[in-house]
């Protein structure tokens, strides 16, 4: 379930200016075109799915995203930037004060596995914590988590709850409801990393 193919320092770089322009361009209000994958080659031209996070000063300011691929690596940075900033119903859009502070974050997604486990405890201990990114379903109930929010809920069964109240359940309703559980990587790389690099 690993990416098989990592994106270069380059296309990494590419895709954090089309999330900046994108974010930067909607707030402000000004008129933008998304990127043509035409223009672009290798990974950036095929399809991905991404999610875009942004945080000031650490704290979480926006975050959205797809977890199927539908479109191509650059369109799929470029909408999400634009929605973590504006359509993130937990925040109010973006100011144009707050550009200047924002930290972007971009996470590539592999494809998503469906986990077979036999109880709650079984699930528990099929979970890697900081590794996977976890989606939970249960009828019309669905909410994923990153593998990133690992670092804020570091206890397998604390992530689960977290998640069952993200979907709008008790948080005990992943032990009680046959849920179907999904995990997924992630290839995450962000403005503040390459920066470091620089």
């Amino acid at each position: 379930m690993k990416i098989e193919e990592p994106l270069s320092k380059e296309e990494r770089k590419i895709l954090l200016k089309i999330a900046r322009n994108a974010l930067t361009n909607a707030v402000l209000n000004n008129p933008q075109e998304k990127p043509n994958p035409r223009n672009y080659q290798g990974a950036l031209a095929e399809k991905g799915a991404t999610f875009v996070t942004l945080t000031i000063d650490g704290n979480l300011r926006g975050c959205i995203g797809t977890l199927e691929a539908y479109q191509s690596l650059v369109e799929d940075v470029h909408d999400h930037a634009i929605a973590a900033g504006l359509q993130d119903y937990r925040f109010p859009p973006v100011s144009p004060a707050e550009l200047d502070r924002i930290a972007i974050e971009i996470s590539r997604l592999t494809k998503p596995q469906k986990l077979a486990y036999s109880s709650p405890d079984d699930l528990v201990a099929k979970l890697h914590p900081g590794k996977d990114g976890v989606i939970l379903a249960y009828k019309s109930y669905r909410a994923t988590f990153l593998p990133q929010v690992w670092r804020q809920l570091p206890k397998t069964e604390e992530f689960l709850e977290h998640l069952c109240m993200k979907m709008g359940l008790m948080p005990d309703a992943w032990k009680t409801f046959p849920m179907d559980v999904f995990v997924y990587h992630v290839e995450e790389f962000s403005e503040e990393e390459l920066k470091e690099e620089q």
